[in-house]
């Protein structure tokens, strides 16, 4: 059974290679595209007030990498200022840049903002400043609970999301996948990316076609479009591969 990696490339790579390292037939197969924020001076202004906040919460690895290349040179991430991540691939970019103190969800049943609220509802709020980086928009939950305990929030644009042109190797990829829907699993981690992947093959059956999605929002998109198995996974390699054990009993029961 192949699996399908719909990451942004940059985290598609290491995740196929890491499925590939457990057995898996892993390919990567990109339904978004990460480009550079309209404003980058704004994005790397930020960076010479992050004294002044209480956390910084990065909403995804590419909020981390694009926000860490927008550093000015000599200019230190502040020592002791906390960075939040909902999830492991956020916290290992975070550590990756040298951040020492992170707060992430810990033996967590999901990873997103709800979890990362329960780590740091209790510190005192009142009055502190927030910094959110993230993308072109996105929840606002995290900062609607930071507000109502008296926190200032403030957001950054540090990437921009778009769907990317898939090379040749890749529509060869979604060809067949279409052709053999029960031959592959769908990994995604990203509503918009099954809003990319609709635009892509309009007018398709997916009712054969299964995934495996990082959300109980992502994993109610794709039953949206019609999929026919979709199971929900923590985005870990090891819950993915448990998952798709699953997945392939599923499939093969009478």
């Amino acid at each position: 059974m192949r699996v399908l990696v719909t990451r942004p490339r940059p985290q598609a790579i290491p995740w196929v290679e890491a499925l590939r390292a457990q057995g898996v037939d892993a390919h990567a197969l990109p339904l978004i595209e990460i480009l550079p924020p309209p404003d980058t001076a704004a994005l790397s202004a930020q960076w010479l007030g992050l004294a002044d906040h209480a956390l910084v919460f990065f909403a995804s690895p590419n909020a981390v990498e694009r926000f860490f290349a927008a550093r000015p040179p000599a200019v230190p991430w502040p020592a002791g200022l906390p960075a939040a991540a909902p999830g492991p691939g956020s916290a290992q970019a975070l550590r990756d840049g040298g951040v020492a103190r992170i707060v992430e969800p810990v033996q967590a049943a999901r990873f997103d903002s709800e979890a990362v609220w329960s780590r740091i509802e209790a510190w005192p709020w009142q009055g502190a400043s927030v910094l959110v980086v993230r993308g072109d928009g996105g929840r606002d939950w995290l900062a609607e609970r930071l507000r109502s305990r008296g926190a200032q929030v403030r957001f950054v644009q540090a990437y921009a999301r778009a769907m990317p042109a898939p090379t040749q190797q890749e529509q060869r990829l979604l060809r067949e996948a279409l052709e053999a829907p029960q031959a592959h699993v769908w990994h995604f981690s990203s509503a918009q990316a099954i809003d990319h992947l609709e635009h892509l093959v309009a007018d398709t059956d997916w009712s054969h076609a299964r995934a495996i999605a990082s959300h109980p929002r992502i994993a109610e998109r794709a039953r949206a479009l019609g999929l026919g198995i979709v199971l929900e996974a923590p985005p870990t390699v090891h819950a993915v591969v448990a998952a798709l054990q699953h997945a392939t009993l599923q499939s093969s029961a009478p």
